[in-house]
């Protein structure tokens, strides 16, 4: 082709500025959804994972190092020797140093020290002895004590020259409990009859009591209650606390039974950690407490018997169960919204090419070759295309704070890839012959090529047999299958929809005919019409399809996780509040509940908890007043029953009648059982069953619900309420615990289902989640109007000349509606059934909890049901926009002149 005279690149874009534009301005939100994308993700993620670590407890979240009994089978002098403050010191930096990236240490949190780790029972009578039981201490000598106390009443202990005699410090908690003060004296067993003499120096305020120096090892601060069998909780108790020695008299414990061990605790400084380290930091867990690791820690420690462990492992496994329970359901969208924009950047070369179809034809017919076409369209579409991928990248990183560039640059460059591509081999296809003069292609007489053909199949089996392969293996696993679903649903309608459209087209036309009016015939007839060829009415159908589906799978999402949380909270609370005591409440505290404004109805219980049945097993039951519980049931859902079922029986002999849980029913098929009461048997009957009940929604044991009145005469126990539920709109929580009074335990819905949207995992992921379906629902009404655009000057020209022929503007408008409707019905319908279908593909393995939920128990409650909402709205509105854009169109015919759509020369 001949060197033209003028350059092609600045030519084109001085001819058309207006597409030049517009297509830099898609392009731009395209490339910057496509970077911002990655890093939202990596952001919630990166947050979520900080979160996870920055709210462990410390004795979870450290890596521990323990030595037991350090130089055990040496000589005492030796044993001392590693006791010593520098060699414990250095032991733990030595350690520290082992540590790679990304463990960071939180150095002012981490300590070292020795600790005895049998407790040491004192001879003092005036410490306190609850069930006559001597108080008991374990001693620490650990390490800068010093820097974290912020107030100091006596002095920090020192080393003593005695070898049996050493100093102390106490916290305040310590001193209160125990009743200890500077210069209180302590007499500890150090073998045999002998004894070492503890004399406290000081009482130390923790600058931190919930932080790592404190917080790992809570005996250093807060003294404990123990039983003398744990297992016993009516075996005698004892005082257990912890006494802080100076760091080098750490020898002094090898003299008494305490059994010392060296230990070395590095907490996690978090702030630092993203997504991308959890594989590098999982993988450090395991070399420290199992690995090469451990093995150098034992050198450092000169010990075969050093320990390492951590809880930290734990908690990166439940973020990661987390984590990978969010992401397929995340990437549902991100997949839908991805697909929506390369349709629409599909589509806007394919106006382009339309809008210039004469041009490209007379270039060919001049001989102009197609690589030489395409190279130019290229570079014309690049000088674009590049600077506005490029700036959205820009934006899309200066506006997120996370995750790496990487991700972003290639998002970027695969929309620019996209923009850059879509003119020119949509003018290949387009002129692959040279042909003078467009064809007139009409959808409801066209019959398709058999490479049309051989290619849909080819898809429509591809997409199929993935769906087949995603509904045996189940869709639990999270990767790209099953984010791809709802675009595999939308690929299988678009193909089958765009094969059966001409179907009711062919079978109108003839009855349209044979009307009167010519609006009907025409607007059925220019529906029948694509300018573009049949083969690209699958693109803004399946744009619009897929827009439609994820919306509605989205929306469907979004009302299961807030009837999850809904549902979540009414079984934590059982009512719209809940007033509790583990005691019968005081006299008159269910009348001024019932006047706090909101309070509608009240209803009292009994709860004993602490019953079995005739077999053993352990079941609660509740006393209630059967007809205030039976509307309560009702009110909530859970369990309701008729109130005449637990009427007590005439007479007041016989079983006592009661409702009862499902597994409880199960194990006593014939309805009898009995309860021991008291040292006696009361015969139950079972009259009704229920799978929950407002009382015990939240209790996982078997119940009981029985008539207060009925089971107080038969057992001869009183049956004052424990707790209250309550029911009523907008009831307010300050007001309801003040009329409840002090020590009383109040729950309110409202409070309750505010505690589910806490994690910034959770949340993240719901707003990444929603801004994608928003996008895609923004591409899906942009594909609707470019489709709706490329006929326009078509539209434009038929109006003019039909109101030559005497058509008004109200019949012109009522065309335009008329044309436009068919093709959006049709994309309506499909979207409402590939929503159904996709929603209806995944719900069975896809769990909304860990999106919904901080309670995996309520897992069952979770699952993704189909929202008739969330399928109905989107297809309006693509109606509506169908209608209002023809509408606009028609406005826009009558308010401009005919002459120039009547120009000679121009083309339908």
């Amino acid at each position: 082709m001949a060197a033209p005279t003028a350059p092609w690149v600045r030519t084109r874009l001085r001819t058309a500025p207006g597409a030049a534009a517009a297509l830099g301005v898609l392009v731009l939100l395209a490339a910057f959804l496509a970077a911002a994308f990655p890093r939202a993700v990596a952001g919630y993620e990166d947050d979520g994972l900080r979160r996870t670590v920055a709210e462990l407890p410390p004795h979870r979240a450290v890596l521990a190092v323990t030595t037991a009994e350090p130089g055990i089978g040496r000589p005492d002098s030796e044993r001392a020797q590693l006791l010593r403050e520098d060699v414990v010191r250095d032991a733990f930096r030595t350690v520290h140093g082992l540590l790679p990236a990304p463990f960071e240490v939180d150095a002012h949190a981490s300590s070292y020290g020795v600790r005895s780790t049998n407790a040491l029972a004192a001879d003092e009578t005036w410490l306190p002895r609850p069930d006559r039981r001597p108080a008991r201490f374990q001693l620490y000598a650990q390490g800068a004590l010093a820097g974290h106390a912020t107030e100091v009443t006596g002095r920090l202990p020192r080393k003593v020259a005695a070898a049996s005699e050493v100093e102390a410090a106490v916290t305040g908690p310590v001193a209160e409990r125990m009743r200890l003060k500077p210069g209180s004296v302590l007499h500890l067993p150090a073998g045999g009859e002998k004894r070492i003499t503890v004399r406290i120096t000081g009482v130390v305020t923790p600058d931190d009591p919930a932080g790592g120096y404190w917080g790992i090892d809570t005996l250093l601060r807060t003294p404990e209650l123990k039983h003398e069998d744990p297992r016993d909780p009516e075996s005698p108790r004892y005082w257990l606390a912890g006494l802080i020695l100076p760091p080098d008299a750490a020898p002094v414990l090898l003299q008494t039974d305490g059994k010392p061990e060296q230990y070395l605790q590095y907490l996690p400084d978090g702030s630092d950690l993203t997504a991308s380290d959890l594989p590098r930091l999982r993988g450090m867990l395991a070399n420290m407490t199992a690995g090469q690791g451990l093995l150098k820690a034992r050198e450092a420690t000169n010990a075969p018997y050093t320990f390492i462990a951590s809880g930290l492992g734990d908690a990166l496994t439940s973020y990661e169960r987390l984590r990978s329970g969010i992401s397929p359901v995340v990437s549902v969208a991100a997949y839908g919204t991805a697909t929506v924009a390369c349709i629409v950047l599909l589509m806007a070369g394919g106006l382009g090419a339309d809008r210039r179809r004469g041009e490209f034809a007379l270039l060919r017919s001049r001989g102009a070759s197609l690589k030489g076409i395409a190279g130019r369209l290229g570079a014309e579409s690049a000088v674009v295309a590049v600077p506005a991928a490029a700036l959205g990248c820009f934006l899309a990183v200066r506006t997120t704070d996370h995750g790496t560039l990487p991700p972003a640059v290639l998002g970027a460059a695969a929309v620019a890839v996209l923009a850059c591509a879509a003119l020119p081999v949509r003018a290949l296809f387009a002129h692959r012959t040279v042909r003078m003069q467009a064809e007139r292609d009409d959808v409801a007489t066209a019959r398709p090529s058999a490479r049309r053909t051989v290619a849909e199949l080819t898809v429509l089996v591809l997409a199929i047999g993935a769906i087949v392969a995603l509904r045996r293996r189940g869709t639990g696993e999270g990767d790209s299958l099953v984010a791809l679903a709802p675009v595999l649903v939308g690929v299988v309608a678009a193909f089958l929809l765009v094969r059966l459209y001409p179907l009711p087209l062919r079978r109108l036309t003839g009855p349209m005919s044979r009307l009167r009016g010519a609006v009907g015939y025409l607007s059925l007839a220019r529906a029948g019409r694509a300018q573009a060829g049949a083969g690209t009415a699958v693109l803004p159908l399946l744009a619009l399809l897929t827009a439609l589906t994820t919306a509605a799978f989205g929306g469907s999402v979004l009302a299961g996780i807030d009837a999850a949380r809904n549902r979540a909270a009414l079984l934590a609370t059982g009512a719209d509040a809940r007033v509790a005591l583990s005691q019968p409440l005081p006299d008159g505290t269910a009348a001024r509940v019932k006047a706090v404004p909101g309070v509608r109805d009240v209803a009292p219980v009994a709860l004993r908890t602490d019953l079995r049945t005739g077999t053993g097993r352990q079941v609660s039951v509740a006393a209630v007043d059967r007809a205030a519980y039976a509307r309560l049931s009702r009110h909530t859902g859970l369990g309701a029953f008729p109130v005449d079922a637990l009427a007590p029986v005439a007479g007041g002999k016989g079983p006592v009648p009661a409702l009862a849980s499902s597994s409880l029913a199960r194990r006593f098929p014939d309805g009898r059982l009995t309860l021991q009461v008291n040292g006696q048997e009361l015969p139950v009957r079972i009259a009704a069953v229920r799978p929950t009940t407002p009382a015990l929604a939240d209790d996982e044991r078997d119940f009981l619900v029985m008539d207060a009145a009925g089971f107080g005469r038969a057992s001869g126990t009183t049956t004052d309420p424990s707790t209250l539920l309550l029911t009523g709109d907008a009831i307010d929580g300050d007001a309801l615990r003040k009329a409840a009074g002090s020590g009383v335990v109040v729950q309110t819905l409202a409070a309750e289902r505010a505690r589910y949207v806490d994690s910034p995992l959770q949340s993240g992921a719901t707003d990444v989640y929603v801004s994608a379906v928003a996008a895609g629902a923004g591409f899906a009404v942009l594909a609707l109007m470019l489709s709706l655009a490329r006929a326009t000057p078509e539209r434009l020209a038929l109006l003019a000349r039909l109101r030559t022929l005497g058509l008004t503007r109200r019949q012109g408008r009522r065309l335009l509606i008329l044309e436009a409707l068919p093709q959006a019905l049709l994309a309506a319908a499909g979207g409402t059934l590939t929503g159904w279908a996709a929603i209806r593909l995944l719900a069975p393995g896809l769990d909304l909890s860990t999106l919904a939920l901080a309670d995996a128990r309520s897992a069952a409650v979770s699952r993704l049901t189909t929202d008739p909402l969330s399928l109905a709205v989107p297809a309006v509105c693509v109606l509506g926009v169908a209608v209002g854009v023809a509408a606009l169109q028609a406005w826009w015919a009558g308010r401009r002149g005919s002459v120039k759509e009547l120009r000679a020369g121009e083309s339908a």
